[in-house]
């Protein structure tokens, strides 16, 4: 009797089998974004679009703005003319420019650049790791009221010696179903009534008909987290259906002038058509006798010119009086 022994797990041919799921879960298709059955196409929004966040050191007349841009679907690209220290590493898909505004002394200058999210790979190796969750089948009660996805990314430990891990937090609403876009001001956290100015986000318009907007960056346990709220039609659930539906619209349906246009013509040709033919048969016409009103559409030529000559002796002749002189 012969056994079989257990093909391990760990064996070359078994792991090469895996290595397309496990790049899957490490890296991000923007053109299937799938949880719990449903499944999204964000792709139309892999390009860069940045926000902005500020916060004011009152009394003194300096603020901070922070810059995050970000490609969802992809490694930003390296600007010209910036240096090294001044941009964040490669493999960043969302970065963060920190800089210092002195309004007293109208100057600004570079603090910081904070790679948030990413594949790095002289970064420990740091994995983007995407996290995806459907809002309607969250385990969260608010998040069954909303219609979208929260995806998570993440990024390195920055800084490298004693800084804590980055992430990115996206809640994707779709667009028609999600509240009108509030205020620039942060909410209300501290319960005065009044919305608190000291730090201020950005609503930017996304290309596509969306926003992305600011809400936080914050410490979060052990991890820094920075918190964003796109609204896009391409967070609905039946956006697919409806590009469908819109684009077999457009493309089934002629406006008014262009069916006038169609019918004219098609009335003409055969009034054209069936004419020749009766004049052929009846009259066994031959050539331009062939055609209906052959003779008028002929003199077409003299008609105009003569008409035209009409009008310009009249425009010409308008100055006189007519008629007899006067004795």
């Amino acid at each position: 009797m012969l056994i079989r022994k257990p093909t391990s797990i760990s064996s070359p041919t078994t792991i090469l089998l895996l290595l397309p799921t496990l790049a899957h879960t490490m890296n991000l298709d923007c053109s299937s974004i799938r949880d719990n059955k449903q499944s999204f196409d964000i792709s139309p929004l892999g390009n860069p679009i940045s926000v902005m966040t500020s916060e004011d050191h009152h009394p003194s007349p300096t603020m901070t703005n922070t810059t995050f841009t970000i490609d969802i679907c992809r490694p930003l690209k390296k600007a010209k003319g910036i240096p090294k220290e001044e941009d964040c590493p490669n493999g960043t898909m969302i970065c963060g420019i920190r800089r210092l505004i002195n309004t007293f002394e109208n100057t600004t200058s570079f603090e910081d650049a904070i790679p948030i999210a990413g594949k790095y790979t002289l970064h420990g190796g740091t994995e983007l790791d995407p996290d995806i969750t459907r809002l309607k089948t969250s385990s969260s009660a608010s998040d069954r009221e909303k219609e979208g996805f929260r995806l998570e990314l993440h990024g390195p430990k920055y800084p490298d010696k004693g800084g804590k891990k980055h992430k990115a937090v996206f809640e994707f609403l779709c667009a028609d179903r999600a509240e009108e876009k509030r205020g620039l001001g942060r909410r209300d956290e501290d319960g005065d009534g009044e919305e608190d100015h000291s730090a201020t986000g950005e609503v930017a318009d996304d290309g596509h008909g969306g926003t992305l907007r600011y809400i936080d960056y914050t410490e979060v346990g052990e991890e820094k987290v920075l918190s964003l709220e796109w609204r896009t039609k391409y967070a609905c659930e039946d956006a697919k259906k409806r590009e469908d539906k819109s684009s077999s619209s457009n493309k089934g349906h002629w406006g008014f002038f262009t069916w006038f246009i169609i019918i004219i013509f098609l009335g003409t040709a055969a009034y054209l058509i069936f004419g020749s033919w009766l004049n052929y048969n009846r009259y066994s016409a031959r050539g331009w006798d062939l055609v209906p009103h052959s003779e008028t559409i002929r003199d077409i030529p003299y008609i105009f010119k003569d008409w035209m000559r009409r009008v310009v002796n009249t425009l010409q002749g308008g100055g006189s009086r007519g008629g007899y002189s006067a004795v």
